[in-house]
């Protein structure tokens, strides 16, 4: 019973790092612990630690990565800010969609004020955007990881 509550808690945390709804890779590892700590024994706790460590790894990846490609392609961080703040925005005017409207629409924005050419804030907006489909990518590979780490201990245990 255990690991059907576990599967639909992992399921639920990959449709979270997909819809930016939820905090992801926590609700896996949240899942996988589920299943892991009532069992007590070392299968588990391996499982859970191989499953905590993708979930560390894959958070640090997915700030790190696309951070250096932003500074590379010269975005400043203030325009992921103003990016950030309307996507908060949007999220509760328009629900869910809303996010990532708000996030190019501020990332644009912030690029029209900082440089007076309108393609060249397009360019770096699409930068910024590429950036954070690269994250996505990253934090969806890690918990894709993390889900497998944990079917592979329900076959072993």
């Amino acid at each position: 019973m255990t690991a059907v509550l576990a599967g639909v808690i992992i399921a639920v945390g990959l449709v979270g790092i997909v819809s930016l709804v939820l905090p992801g890779l926590v609700v896996v590892l949240a899942g996988v612990a589920v299943w892991a700590v009532p069992r007590g024994d070392a299968v588990g706790w391996w499982v859970l630690g191989i499953a905590g460590a993708l979930v560390i790894v894959g958070t640090v990846a997915k700030y790190l990565l696309p951070g250096r490609r932003l500074k590379e392609a010269g975005v400043p961080g203030r325009t992921l800010m103003a990016g950030a703040g309307l996507g908060v925005v949007g999220f509760f005017v328009v629900p869910v969609i809303g996010l990532f409207l708000g996030f190019v629409l501020g990332v644009w924005l912030a690029e029209l004020v900082r440089l007076p050419d309108r393609s060249q804030a397009w360019s770096s907006a699409k930068h910024a955007l590429k950036a954070v489909g690269f994250s996505m990518i990253i934090e969806l590979a890690a918990g894709l990881l993390a889900t497998a780490a944990w079917i592979a201990g329900l076959v072993v245990g």
